[in-house]
């Protein structure tokens, strides 16, 4: 017997799927608000429903918008391929690849948008709904959004498709909500991938979010939700992983590349976790704590910074030189403790000229624990830079594999500033390395080995 609450969107009575697939599944939620009337039968009610998305190219030029509790909205594969590869070829080359548009089940974000249109206009799903209970237990799973195209920025460039804007967004949630899941999806040149304000027990888990401005926002406050197990990399002008006024985040297992402004920034956020975790960037700013960022563990992650090797993406990055940190940190108790941290970057491309870089930059707050982390920094033995290269993928596997002709590069390991106090710097970088007030914080040097000669 099929289900009155399943719902295939090639098999629906309203509208054409592959000319907006917005307005049909607009029908459907309004269908399942027409029936599922009653809150309370029989220790039951408002089930809620599953909308099925089969493997299929789907425009989207309505806004789905959605304000009903226990929607799933499910397809068949989440169909990433790199756009910015494509883009960033010869056109004439198109006709060689094997594929050339992302696939799978696949929504092709394209609202029309004005100028002047708020944040939101430009979602392709936009969940709001006031009252209680908060909306609960929405889920997407297993479909692409394409944002399809970037738009010009008007830097005088030309090049329009390595801006990462075009007032896009994948998913954009707007009041409060409980237990959201997004999993196992694919969000691809979309200014903006995942938005979400007032979160609380939500999981964004085994995601491809790429070749978005921004990937994942947590915006206005939020508490005890996860991030896990996901492959991100935004742009240069954008954030990889953004929290806001959050409690008890975890972010774990994650696999963050190039070329997001950070891998992690926490605005004002208390009491998380970030652990676990394989970060990549082009830039300082790898992780940032700013505001009151406080009790927050920070252990075990992979952090590498080195050169973009890239030619279409030489001329960008995000603006800040090397005396602001790889982790940059304001707040107040926390531990950043067993992590280890590869800088490895030429010295031409050292921001200002000569400066020692700094790894982890205390600015202000007191009581921060940094301990046992094994900081590696390297520098190119020739003078002659990296060779760049016009493939992505291999450009960027050559230099993550390539560690002959490297030698030692002089960076302040712990930079600590007056600002901040009583903070405990452990086995963490030597005597001459670690920059801070020893009078007014605590201090243990990793030890030198001494090479003696044998007779």
């Amino acid at each position: 017997m099929v289900s009155k609450n399943y719902y295939d969107v090639t098999k629906w009575s309203v509208g054409n799927p592959y000319e907006d697939i917005g307005e049909v599944i607009n029908s459907m939620i309004a269908d399942i608000k027409s029936r599922q009337t009653d809150a309370n039968v029989n220790e039951g009610g408002k089930s809620g429903a599953f909308i099925y998305i089969p493997p299929g190219d789907y425009h989207l030029r309505t806004q789905v918008v959605i304000d009903i509790s226990y929607l799933k909205i499910g397809g068949s594969g989440h169909g990433f391929v790199s756009s910015s590869i494509r883009y960033n070829l010869p056109e004439e080359e198109w006709k060689d690849l094997h594929e050339v548009w992302p696939g799978g089940s696949r929504i092709l974000a394209d609202i029309s948008l004005e100028p002047g249109d708020g944040e939101a206009a430009g979602a392709a799903f936009y969940i709001e709904r006031s009252g209680n209970p908060r909306i609960s237990s929405v889920e997407f799973e297993n479909f692409c959004i394409d944002g399809l195209h970037f738009a010009d920025d008007e830097s005088g460039k030309n090049d329009p498709e390595n801006t990462y804007m075009n007032n896009k967004t994948g998913i954009y949630i707007a009041s409060a909500q409980d237990s959201f899941r997004i999993t196992g999806m694919g969000f691809v040149y979309l200014e903006h991938g995942i938005t979400i304000y007032h979160a609380d027990a939500l999981s964004i888990h085994d995601n491809f979010i790429a070749e978005c401005g921004n990937c994942i926002e947590l915006r206005g406050w939020g508490q005890a939700s996860k991030i896990t197990d996901n492959l991100i990399g935004a742009g240069y002008n954008g954030y990889s992983i953004f929290a806001q006024n959050f409690g008890g985040l975890l972010i774990t297992a994650n696999n963050i590349f190039p070329r997001g402004t950070s891998s992690v920034c926490f605005d004002n956020v208390a009491r998380s976790i970030i652990t676990s975790n394989r970060f990549h960037s082009f830039y300082p700013g790898m992780l940032v704590l700013e505001g009151n960022c406080s009790e927050n563990m920070i252990s075990s992650n992979h952090f590498l910074r080195d050169n973009e090797p890239w030619t279409p993406m030489l001329e960008n990055d995000n603006g800040l030189d090397d005396m602001f940190g790889l982790l940059h940190i304001c707040g107040n108790n926390n531990s950043v403790i067993s992590n280890h941290i590869s800088e490895s970057v030429h010295k031409k491309c050292i921001k200002p000229s000569g400066v020692q870089p700094v790894i982890i930059h205390l600015v202000s707050g007191r009581g921060n624990y940094i301990s046992s982390n094994h900081i590696v920094a390297t520098t190119e033995a020739s003078a002659e830079q990296t060779e760049t290269s016009d493939s992505c993928f291999s450009a960027q596997v050559d230099a993550l594999t390539s560690t002959d002709r490297l030698e030692m590069l002089d960076v302040i390991t712990v930079l600590v500033e007056k600002e901040s106090v009583q903070n405990t710097i452990l086995d963490s970088g030597s005597e001459e390395q670690v920059v801070m007030d020893r009078t007014a914080n605590v201090f243990r040097a990793v030890p030198t080995a001494v090479m003696c000669n044998r007779g």
